[in-house]
């Protein structure tokens, strides 16, 4: 029988690198490139189909969307928590929110020391190399055990596979006794 299970996830980093564009691409499947500055937090809620060997699950995503001004570091911590995992997103045409990726890390590893983290260099579309992002996003996913993906909200790629390797990654943590 399957079982059903319902986690929040936050999506983090700086402004404009594409946070609310990945939710709604995810979401509704649509791409709007007009930039609108989330103001707090947005929830929007998805369920997907997890298979697993041993079972199949339904999980809903209570996706939060997270304003990437980190002006008051405890009014973000404060959203942080009861996150079961985070995607920390940059901007892969602006090295300076690459840059601030293991910021980011911290401060949720603050809250959540052991939940799931997948980082996501976004705007992969506007990269004819993507070699350097690449690179250095590589770099600190590695530098933190962490997996990552290019995506771009725009043309979807790697954005499903993004929610259900997060997916797969909050499964396996819940059955471990995580959150």
């Amino acid at each position: 029988m399957a079982k059903k299970l319902m986690k929040k996830i936050c999506l983090l980093g700086d402004g404009a690198v594409g946070k609310t564009s990945l939710i709604k691409k995810f979401v509704d499947d649509s791409f709007d490139d007009k930039y609108i500055k989330t103001f707090g937090t947005k929830v929007s809620k998805k369920q997907v189909v997890i298979n697993r060997p041993e079972d199949e699950f339904f999980l809903t995503f209570l996706i939060w969307d997270i304003l990437g001004q980190r002006v008051h570091n405890n009014l973000h911590s404060t959203y942080y928590k009861g996150a079961a995992a985070a995607f920390i997103v940059c901007d892969v045409t602006r090295k300076e929110t690459m840059d601030k990726l293991e910021d980011w890390i911290s401060v949720f590893r603050g809250v959540n020391d052991a939940a799931p983290i997948v980082l996501l260099g976004n705007k992969s579309d506007l990269l004819d190399d993507k070699g350097p992002a690449d690179a250095q996003i590589k770099a600190v996913a590695d530098k933190f055990n962490l997996s990552y993906h290019l995506t771009s909200a725009k043309t979807g790629a790697d954005v499903e596979e993004s929610f259900l390797e997060l997916g797969n990654e909050v499964i396996t943590s819940f059955l471990k006794g995580g959150a």
